[in-house]
């Protein structure tokens, strides 16, 4: 007996797996979160306040920390949180979308087996690799990999097991037909040289992506094509470059400022913020405009996450400006193409993961972020301001000043965060990780004891939701930094930095060429993946043709927000009108004035370098 979801016996134990598969991943992952939060926080107050340095902070907390990223990566997989592309299959018809999604669990199924041997054998030969100050072997650590591949292979066949027969053989059959067949076609692929890599890495790699395969897991799976295919290298370096992409402690602040980001939601400090500017600005003609620009300014400034920057700011502003007679359209536009203005605004997930791959320091970025926000603010704000010339103000009056001191004085604890933040990691206070959990204590102190605003009960929830956006983050880190080793062995990253550094034109010929590139990037593979994959092959062909890391860091960042906000492929598109509850089509023709207001600030950006680096 069939139904539209496999055979009833089989969809009762895809569901079973389902179940003891989050009892296994949640609840550990959570425990993570919060021994993270306590360890580094308490790494920082012995030595800033006791004066009593923890030698072994930093070390247990990178060792948790790739558990918590594959667990994350196991929880993403099971929620169906993976990012990757939807535009193509989303058009298909209801029995092509179903081929593609059994294509997709195969996918994964399959890149997951020939990772479990490999993940095996680098666990065990790091036995003999002890830790330096707790004097563990790292085999505890490496581990989380092959944990995690194997729980991901059960959720991927659960998946499988949800399906028709028909659809779940197609699927497999097709993955292991196209293993099949490149078997047997590498001696003669061989003769092509670095022309395979168009066939993997342009050819394979954007079918997987066109056709919905996470993004992650395609990265993974082309490298290991590749490798499996043409190379005699053991498959083992696959997952030790995903482990070194995955383990950087810098990257521990994804996780611990996506969990900040919740925090200022539902502790009420977001809307703190909100109220004040809307006091302050909210009775001129385009106020409110100003006021959703000012507050995805401020709250980037603390949660580091686009999705949660648009969820803390549209439902407290929507409903007036749709009652002073603004386009539903409109409103969802000025909001994806804020998110496209606040990309480079700290501590902003791609700073920290640019810091990471290439090795520019974070504080500068920090430092350097704020002002190319502010000038496509400003851009922004003259679009909306002449866009708004017909709103209704019939009614509105401007608040007496009491009432706006009044509104200051309720925002102004919400409104330090950011000031704290940034203090602490200028100061030495503490690293550019540690410092979110000062800002995580100081967000739960302020919300119990000032707004009195502590649900209890979302934050199991909230920990979850960190755990596992953190670990869909890391695994496309990490199977993209295997796929960047691949191609630097390959010597692509030679002929490529040598092509660019060629362009007419010089600096400017080089900028040019990055801003057309990284748009198309971000609107195909998001801005982490992008920055990650093309970061380091990039970054020192920038500083060869002199131009400063920083500067380029903001122009690049800023590109990719744009192709990352822009229809039709741009997903932070559509998670800003799934945030304003909006249809896409009511969005899309009146977006690009503010896409094109954004493309003018970053023109400007790349063009006067002081905007990047004058306050470093």
């Amino acid at each position: 007996m069939i139904d539209a979801g496999g055979g009833t016996t089989r969809g009762l134990a895809a569901a079973r797996i389902d179940r003891a598969l989050r009892l296994i991943a949640e609840l550990p992952a959570v425990v993570l979160v919060v021994a993270e939060v306590v360890v580094l926080f308490a790494g920082v107050m012995a030595r800033y306040v006791l004066h009593a340095p923890l030698v072994w902070t930093d070390e247990l907390a990178s060792m948790l920390f790739l558990w918590l990223a594959t667990l994350g990566s196991v929880i993403a997989l099971q929620r169906s949180e993976h990012m990757r592309l939807t535009a193509v299959v989303g058009a298909m018809s209801a029995a092509g979308r179903a081929r593609c999604e059994a294509l997709a669990a195969a996918s994964v199924a399959v890149f997951l087996l020939m990772v479990v041997p490999s993940a095996w054998d680098y666990a065990s030969d790091q036995w003999y690799i002890t830790t330096p100050a707790l004097g563990m072997p790292d085999t505890y650590r490496a581990a989380a990999i092959l944990v995690g591949a194997v729980l991901m292979v059960i959720t991927a066949l659960s998946r499988l097991l949800r399906l028709s027969w028909a659809d779940a053989v197609f699927g497999v059959a097709a993955v292991v037909g196209l293993a099949v067949g490149l078997h047997f076609a590498a001696p003669f692929l061989t003769r092509f040289g670095n022309w395979n890599l168009v066939l993997f890495f342009v050819g394979l790699l954007g079918a997987a992506v066109l056709l919905s395969v996470p993004i992650g897991f395609a990265f993974g799976l082309a490298s290991l094509a590749y490798l499996a295919t043409l190379t005699r290298t053991p498959l083992s370096v696959v997952v030790s470059r995903m482990d070194e992409g995955m383990s950087s402690l810098i990257l521990l602040a994804v996780p611990l400022f996506v969990l900040l980001g919740l925090l200022i939601e539902m502790t009420g400090m977001a809307r703190a913020m909100v109220g004040f500017l809307s006091a302050l600005l909210g009775h001129v003609r385009g106020g409110l405009s100003y006021v959703l620009l000012g507050a995805m300014y401020l709250v980037s400034g603390i949660s580091g996450s686009k999705a949660a920057d648009m969820a803390a700011v549209a439902p407290v502003l929507f409903p007036e400006m749709k009652r002073r007679g603004f386009n539903e359209g409109e409103l969802v536009s000025l909001l994806a193409a804020s998110g496209a203005m606040s990309e480079t605004i700290p501590p902003s997930l791609v700073l920290i993961t640019i810091g990471s791959v290439t090795g520019v320091s974070i504080a500068a970025l920090f430092t350097g972020g704020l002002v190319p926000a502010a000038v496509l603010a400003v851009a922004l704000a003259v679009i909306a301001r002449w866009r708004g010339r017909r709103e209704n103000l019939a009614g509105v009056t401007r608040p007496p000043w009491p009432v706006i001191g009044r509104a200051f004085v309720v925002a102004l604890p919400a409104l330090v965060l950011p000031v704290v933040i940034r203090s602490a990691v200028i100061e030495g206070v503490a690293t550019a990780t540690e410092v979110s959990t000062i800002g995580i204590v100081y967000a739960v102190i302020v919300g119990l004891l000032i707004y009195r605003q502590f649900a209890w009960r979302r934050l199991y929830p909230m920990l979850v939701e960190t755990a596992a956006l953190s670990g869909a983050i890391l695994l496309i880190i990490g199977t993209a930094t295997a796929m960047a080793w691949a191609l630097t062995q390959s010597g692509f990253s030679r002929q490529l930095a040598a092509g660019m550094t060629a362009m007419p034109g010089g600096a400017a010929g080089f900028m040019a060429v990055s801003v057309v590139a990284f748009i198309v990037l971000g609107s195909v593979l998001e801005g982490i993946p992008a920055i990650v994959l093309f970061g380091p092959l990039l970054f020192p062909s920038a500083r060869q043709v002199g131009i400063n890391e920083v500067h380029y860091a903001m122009v690049v960042i800023l590109a990719m927000g744009i192709g990352l906000f822009a229809p039709p492929f741009g997903v932070g598109y559509y998670a800003a009108c799934a945030i304003g509850r909006v249809s896409p089509d009511a969005a899309m023709r009146r977006i690009w004035p503010y896409l094109l207001a954004v493309l003018a600030g970053l023109v400007v950006v790349a063009a006067v370098p002081w905007l990047s680096v004058g306050f470093l």
